[in-house]
């Protein structure tokens, strides 16, 4: 089965890096989020990619074209410009870069990608956020569901700690935690391939119109996942990943 990833959005609030880079290749531990979100798949055995490109797509596009080389110890040789790699090691991965266009909402962008991928199921999320959700897991309650569409259901880190006081006294504090109530869409979708059906064209929104639709015909399940799930729409939200990558402690990081 391949994923899609959604990749070419503007990442307004995350305007400090995105001037420069699409918000996929913002980097946390020295590799781009986009690696970070490959890696979760391939760590299942999943690993072809179709990765929708729009803004700035051409820096995702170099940085596979020399993935080859940058993953790898070389010699050049400078007269006659023959490369020479000393390592096999990488990964073995299949990347199809689609050019989806730099205006296309998300709802035409999963249509191109359903498109190229054919008449199969496939995986879709965002480019903007990790998780330890296991795909296996994943999947199989999708197939059990018998819906259109899967989402992943999950329950954001509360960007305050919260407290419960009792006549004027603190009873329980607890650090940004992982809050207990409202479920919204994390991505890490598994999806039929008539869910084209419910995108008329470019500018359809996957959230606001496609899956409201597919929700009102009783055709969309939620995988709720408790454990960790972080998207990256700040910086604050770069800083907060970065630290859990330095500190050892990412559990995104499913792979070996």
């Amino acid at each position: 089965m391949k994923i899609g990833i959604l990749a070419g959005g503007l990442g307004t609030r995350l305007s400090e890096e995105t001037t420069v880079k699409p918000k996929p290749m913002v980097e946390i531990g020295g590799k781009p989020m986009l690696w970070h979100i490959m890696s979760i798949y391939a760590a299942y055995g999943y690993k072809e990619f179709v990765i929708a490109l729009g803004y700035k797509g051409e820096i995702i596009k170099d940085y596979f074209l020399n993935y080859h080389y940058r993953s790898r110890s070389l010699t050049v040789q400078l007269k006659t410009g023959e490369v020479t790699l000393h390592n096999d090691e990488g990964e073995d991965w299949i990347v199809h870069l689609l050019d989806t266009g730099s205006d296309t909402n998300t709802g035409g962008r999963v249509k191109q990608v359903a498109e190229f991928i054919g008449g199969e199921p496939f995986m879709l999320t965002y480019g903007d956020g990790v998780s330890n959700v296991n795909i296996p897991k994943l999947l199989d309650f999708h197939l059990a569901q018998g819906k259109l569409a899967t989402l992943t259901a999950v329950r954001p880190s509360a960007r305050f700690g919260q407290m419960v006081v009792e006549d004027g006294r603190v009873v329980q504090f607890k650090e940004k935690p992982q809050i207990g109530e409202g479920w919204i869409n994390g991505g890490f979708f598994v999806l039929q391939p008539e869910i084209v059906n419910y995108i008329p064209g470019d500018q359809t929104a996957w959230e606001f119109e496609s899956l409201e639709h597919i929700a009102a015909d009783g055709q969309l399940a939620a995988y709720q996942h408790e454990d960790f799930w972080q998207c990256m729409d700040t910086l604050r939200d770069v800083h907060s990943l970065e630290k859990l990558w330095e500190e050892g402690n990412a559990p995104w990081k499913v792979w070996a």
